[in-house]
């Protein structure tokens, strides 16, 4: 126990950030205990299935879970480790929900930082109430602040992550994604760029699902889980590029030579047009109304900042895949070779805008 406790305390790290030393205390020790918890409640997949009383969703859910993850060791050469080989029933909706700030007129995240996972753009919290205390001492001091709930967190192989049961309300494909994501956090993790981390998460996960619908398209001859994805990711991409553009204009407009007030007005318009544009976007969907939570409590730089950090790198990183031929073990070999570099010719490398 000691042992698991010391190493929670170093996996706090990927949560959390630098604070004053009695906050610092608390933040250390709601991410251990939290941490603990989630271990503690993990229990082997294969007992479960074995439960006479498990319903039969979540038995499927299980059953395509083993799937998943043997797929992703034998065909996406991903970590062949006993994570997400057990399932943690938490039995709440996010298993951490993560605080991202930025200035008033400014898309730059704050960063905290820590031993082991370097700095950060994000400060992670098991408690809902816990974050959005943080967040409410951050907007005290004139910052922009976003709460995002998390279905699940990699401890970069410092433990054997468990299945979340967050993850198995998740469609079949969307499911499959989010272990290839974390999964990929264990390949590879460079300390002080999250935006690097998470955009090779995204290309992996991309990379990877596209490949597991389609061998288990072949293998069950079910082609409503290509479709279900298919257009997931269609809306996905859709959000993202509306998202991207409005973000330049607002960028545009903090760069300027205007005054901290008209830089005020041009944002207040530029995400009241950002507002009108999801609005058309979500009826050419049909109604679909997935992404109207990331709208409930009013865009902020925050907000947008969070989307650089999982996104921007993305074709870069595809592109260095389709040059490795389509070789998952050379794309990662390259992509290591390629943390080694300083950041700046990192963001070069992938095309990543100064």
């Amino acid at each position: 126990m000691f042992r698991s406790a010391l190493l929670a305390v170093c996996a706090a790290g990927l949560l959390g950030g630098c604070a004053a030393p009695l906050e610092g205390v608390a933040y250390y020790w709601q991410s251990v205990r939290g941490h603990l918890a989630l271990m503690h409640s993990a229990e082997p997949i294969a007992e479960v299935l074995q439960e006479p009383g498990l319903s039969p969703a979540l038995r499927a859910k299980l059953e395509l879970a083993g799937e998943v993850r043997t797929f992703a060791s034998a065909e996406l050469a991903l970590p062949d480790n006993g994570s997400y080989r057990s399932l943690a029933r938490i039995g709440r909706p996010y298993v951490v929900w993560n605080v991202f700030a930025a200035p008033e007129l400014s898309l730059r995240l704050e960063r905290w930082c820590f031993p082991v996972a370097g700095c950060v753009s994000y400060r992670g919290y098991f408690e809902q109430d816990d974050a959005e205390r943080y967040a409410a001492r951050l907007r005290e001091r004139g910052l922009e602040v976003q709460v995002a709930g998390v279905p699940a967190y990699s401890t970069l192989g410092w433990f054997d992550d468990p299945l979340p049961d967050t993850l198995t309300r998740y469609p079949d494909g969307e499911m499959a994604r989010l272990i290839f994501h974390e999964l990929a956090h264990q390949v590879l993790y460079v300390k002080n760029d999250s935006r690097f981390n998470e955009s090779f998460a995204t290309a992996v996960e991309q990379i990877g699902v596209a490949r597991w619908l389609a061998a288990h398209e072949q293998r069950t001859g079910n082609l409503q889980v290509r479709r279900s994805y298919q257009a997931f990711a269609e809306r996905r991409r859709e959000f993202i590029a509306l998202l991207r553009r409005h973000r330049a204009q607002l960028e545009g407009v903090y760069s300027s030579d205007l005054g901290d007030d008209a830089k005020r007005a041009r944002k207040a318009a530029v995400l009241a047009e950002l507002q009108r544009d999801y609005g058309e976007l979500r009826q050419s969907w049909g109604g679909f109304s997935g992404y109207d939570r990331w709208f409930a409590s009013g865009v902020t730089n925050a907000h947008l900042g969070a989307v650089v950090e999982y996104n921007e790198l993305v074709p870069g990183f595809m592109k260095m895949f389709e040059e490795q031929g389509g070789s998952l073990p050379g794309f990662y070999a390259a992509v290591r070779e390629l943390a080694e570099l300083p950041r700046a010719q990192r963001d070069r490398r992938l095309g990543a805008e100064p």
